[in-house]
């Protein structure tokens, strides 16, 4: 399948707002000069996610699902990825920086996600409607619950319920994205819904949770209830949620139109997001190698030199080598892992004729 650089593009501007995250001057003012930087404070992980599951989509069939070889193959290659994200978010972690490693939360993500391979999409959208709306209710009360937890199982309950990035309330993003990516992202009427949707569901997230939030605190609502109104980033509420996704729609549509129209001053930005695992790994390393003082006391500086050299080097790498470092690792084991179990790749039948945008 040919790859579709909106994605990338996407892919990319999410990478760099992480990295904004992490160690960007984030002023508390919104309309101060840095102030309005605090937009990819959860959003750009959330987009990230939501862009998880468009690959997951393309990796397995696109608009038409893989069957048979096709979607054994799909489901070997998504293990080992997640098997591969594991390890190396174990390795990032231990490097002791004060950022939250998302990669071992992807690799839940993937697992997670396959039984949902043959899913149609507007039955997708209903599960992910499902996990934002039930996820965050359920996610905090087992979180109380388990508190001090312990056991064998402690891994899994952070991946899932109380960690950073919980696939309990997660996977709407990842079940979104997997939903789009089950659509024709070639299509001009795709990309118009998606930038429709996008500020529809922002507006009702960011919005509905703030006014949400105003009326609980005037009624003296019980603690509990209003940590489910608040949209403060990595919140994880139902309205966060909502919000976020809306953010993601609305980036990814706006960079397929875009790439499309403007491949050339895209392409650093298209570059990175090709190249996204290993730009976000070097970032930590980087931070890491650094001290955690480009964290805890930020400087416009250093933010602007990490932006510079993430866009630099991804763009000369991917121009003269292709596919990232990490990537190329992610893809051979995980390409040969499906050759040895499922038997190579049969040869594609006959395609429709492309989308007219």
């Amino acid at each position: 399948m040919k790859r579709i650089v909106g994605i990338d593009v996407a892919r990319g501007l999410a990478v760099l707002g992480m990295i904004t995250a992490h160690v960007g001057v984030i002023g508390t003012e919104f309309f101060s000069p840095t102030g309005w930087l605090a937009v990819v404070d959860g959003r750009s992980a959330a987009t990230f996610a939501v862009l998880a599951g468009v690959s997951i989509a393309l990796l397995s069939g696109g608009p038409q699902p893989a069957t048979g070889v096709r979607l054994t193959r799909a489901r070997i290659r998504l293990w080992v990825r997640a098997l591969v994200l594991l390890a190396l978010g174990f390795v990032l972690t231990g490097l002791g920086t004060p950022v939250a490693v998302i990669l071992p939360s992807y690799a839940a993500y993937f697992v997670l996600a396959l039984p949902f391979l043959r899913t149609r999409s507007a039955v997708l959208l209903g599960w992910a409607a499902a996990v934002a709306v039930l996820g965050p209710p359920v996610c905090f009360a087992l979180e109380d619950a388990l508190a001090g937890y312990t056991g064998p199982l402690t891994l899994a309950v952070e991946l899932v319920i109380s960690g950073y990035y919980p696939a309990g309330i997660w996977m709407a993003y990842v079940l979104t994205g997997l939903a789009v990516g089950r659509l024709d992202l070639g299509r001009r009427d795709v990309r118009e819904r998606l930038l429709l949707a996008g500020p529809c569901l922002a507006v009702l997230g960011y919005v509905g949770g703030g006014l949400a939030l105003r009326a609980g605190l005037a009624g003296g609502a019980d603690p509990t209830v209003l940590r489910l109104l608040t949209t403060v980033p990595h919140s994880d509420t139902t309205f966060e949620v909502v919000g976020n996704i809306g953010v993601a729609l609305a980036v990814l549509g706006g960079c397929l139109v875009l790439a499309e129209r403007a491949p050339r001053l895209v392409y650093p930005l298209a570059a990175t997001g090709a190249l996204s695992l290993s730009a976000y790994s070097f970032q930590i390393v980087a931070i890491a190698a650094l001290g955690d003082v480009v964290v805890r006391q930020p400087h416009v500086g250093t933010h602007l030199a990490f932006l510079a050299v993430t866009l630099l080097a991804a763009s000369a790498w991917h121009a003269w080598l292709g596919r990232g470092p990490l990537e190329r690792v992610l893809h051979g084991l995980s390409t040969r892992a499906a050759d040895s179990i499922a038997g190579a790749a049969p040869a594609p039948g006959p395609t429709a004729p492309p989308a007219v945008p």
